[in-house]
């Protein structure tokens, strides 16, 4: 604990103090093409959102300019603001047998943001409240709310009170320092955002944390406690090597990885090797278009003891114009060796080091999604998940809308429904996955600055 606290102070140093050191250079902001790599080609596949803070497109709401990382004015080219971030409140509800059942509650994230460069030096720092508040001591309801995630080794989280009804934490998601003598070589070291995932929704073979396909409430992927060298020998390549330290129930563990992306005829290819938490980990990827769609796979193969495990998904989407409006479609699939056969192998699934670290996004070992949305109206968009596990048939329903009440403010609600086997029993506790996740109803309000 002493050892990482001091690391935190040193992060936290080099942050306020490169500022002061390149006090002699004009601070510059770095900024970002339109939407960067996330724009839609002729033929009209969505690409895998590149940029690792944000959702894939498919999940983000309407009207979001800031969140998405494009300059407010497009054509004069000004500076973005040195600060930026949201503010976002969910009250939901959640159903039970009777009104004593039922269970209120209301999840609230402040985040303040900022990316100075100075020069080849840049910082990027986001630290962020979460209030949760809740009639009983119980999740919010969907089924997804009792994975667990972290895993940071820096000591940059704190909880400012906690009771039965009510959490406060506060904490630094982002806190790194950067260097990019050239445009083609960047060593980051701190806490910071690392997505090595292909697929949109299910993304099995990403070593790091991806984002949980029902939580509709994380706009920005976790960081992780890593040092990482990034070399671009062209356009479309990339090698990346990532030094990543992390803190769960089983201890500090460490993780050491390298990866290499390539563009070959159109398709993006990537895989990655090492050490994952101790286990010697392969991996590989590749997204291309075909007949129209886009078509995203990946797959890992790890050593667990004495057995190699399987762990992949493979998805197609495509955006559609419907009356003149888009209709973005994805539907994946995912193998996971490392999840449950059926209700019989949940307990151990959540007793496995694997949970414990925050490594499923769902528990079972064959699950499909399939998330839909159509933007009916400039202002107006509908959404549909169906997260659906294949071998105990339960499924996870989320039909919801969005309103953009302007460029930094939308207004999003729906509702969250299990289906599947409810009939618990001391020996099953868990009959299936998201047959006890009940009905929970929600409405987000979000606004970006």
């Amino acid at each position: 604990m002493p050892n990482r606290a001091r690391m935190a102070r040193v992060v936290l140093a080099l942050a306020a103090c490169l500022p002061a050191a390149a006090a002699a250079q004009q601070p510059v902001v770095k900024i970002p093409a339109a939407f960067e790599r996330r724009c839609i080609p002729p033929d009209r596949v969505v690409r895998r959102l590149r940029m690792p803070n944000m959702r894939p497109p498919h999940a983000l709401s309407a009207g979001r300019l800031a969140a998405l990382g494009a300059p407010r004015d497009f054509t004069t080219g000004c500076q973005t603001p040195l600060l930026g971030g949201y503010v976002q409140t969910v009250p939901a509800v959640s159903a039970g047998a009777g009104p004593a059942d039922s269970n209120l509650s209301q999840f609230s994230r402040f985040r303040l943001s900022a990316e100075p460069a100075f020069g080849p030096l840049r910082i990027e720092a986001a630290y962020e409240h979460l209030v949760t508040l809740r009639r009983r001591d119980s999740p919010l309801g969907f089924g997804a709310a009792i994975l667990p995630g972290g895993g940071e080794w820096l000591d940059l989280q704190w909880t400012a009170a906690e009771d039965d009804h009510a959490v406060w934490r506060h904490r630094f998601d982002r806190l790194s320092v950067g260097w990019a003598p050239a445009g083609r070589f960047e060593i980051t070291a701190g806490r910071q955002a690392v997505s090595w995932g292909t697929t949109l929704l299910l993304s099995p073979a990403d070593p790091f944390t991806p984002f949980n396909p029902a939580d509709p409430f994380r706009e920005f992927l976790a960081g992780v406690d890593a040092a990482r060298v990034r070399v671009h020998p062209g356009p479309f390549s990339e090698i990346d090597v990532v030094l990543r330290q992390s803190e769960s129930p089983l201890g500090v563990e460490s993780t050491v990885l390298a990866r290499g992306l390539a563009t070959v005829r159109r398709w993006e290819i990537s895989g990655w090797g090492g050490a994952l938490h101790g286990d010697p980990a392969v991996a590989f990827g590749a997204a291309g278009a075909l007949a129209g769609w886009a078509v995203r796979g990946e797959a890992m193969l790890r050593r667990r003891g004495e057995a190699a495990v399987f762990r992949g998904a493979l998805g197609v989407d495509r955006q559609f114009q419907v009356g003149g409006r888009d209709l973005l479609i994805a539907a994946e699939y995912q193998r996971d060796g490392l999840g449950a056969a059926g209700p019989a192998e949940y307990a151990a699934v959540l007793r496995s080091d694997t949970f414990r670290r925050g490594e499923h996004q769902v528990l079972g070992r064959d699950e499909t999604v399939v998330q839909a949305s159509y933007q009916a109206h400039p202002l107006w968009s509908f959404a549909g998940l169906w997260l659906w596990n294949l071998r105990d048939r339960s499924a996870l329903l989320s039909p919801s809308f969005a309103y953009s009440a302007g460029d930094d403010a939308s207004i999003s609600a729906g509702v969250f429904v299990g289906v599947g086997d409810a009939d618990a029993a001391p020996a099953r506790p868990l009959p299936s996955e998201y047959g006890l996740a009940g009905v929970t109803g929600y409405a987000a309000l979000s606004w970006f600055f």
